[in-house]
């Protein structure tokens, strides 16, 4: 059985790489409505400001994709990181569970590594305009 197209792209040898539609303006320019995104997780990689992220928050179903702005390191090592859509006039402080001030890698479904523009428009137009299904 093969999967959906766009629910996994295969990348290197023997790893995974899930994909993401962006469903939102946030990110504009660097991606559009409909951009399919392609991550990676690699966990011992470091968070580093001015990457691209795909994050999930407690209390929210969907991912939310957004370029780490801060990054906020404890003595112990600890690495703690603030969020901020390219379009957007502040940070994401308002769309994380209540009481949480930061992420942590935890939170991260991935990194955008590559996109294909457009490609997942007939999707939201089809989620947007349930009569065309």
């Amino acid at each position: 059985m093969l999967p959906a197209p766009g629910a996994v792209v295969c990348h290197g040898a023997h790893k995974l790489s899930p994909s993401f539609l962006v469903c939102s303006g946030s990110m504009e320019p660097a991606f559009h409505r409909g951009d399919l995104l392609f991550l990676t997780n690699f966990h011992d990689d470091p968070i580093r400001a001015g990457e691209i992220v795909v994050f999930k928050v407690e209390g929210r179903d969907i991912p939310i994709v957004h370029r780490v702005i801060k990054i906020h390191e404890k003595e112990n090592g600890n690495i703690k990181f603030l969020t901020k859509g390219d379009n957007n006039e502040v940070d994401d402080r308002g769309l994380y569970k209540e009481g949480q001030n930061w992420l942590e890698k935890k939170d991260v479904v991935g990194r955008a590594r590559g996109f294909l523009p457009y490609v997942g428009m007939v999707t939201i137009i089809m989620n947007d305009y349930p009569k065309f299904k």
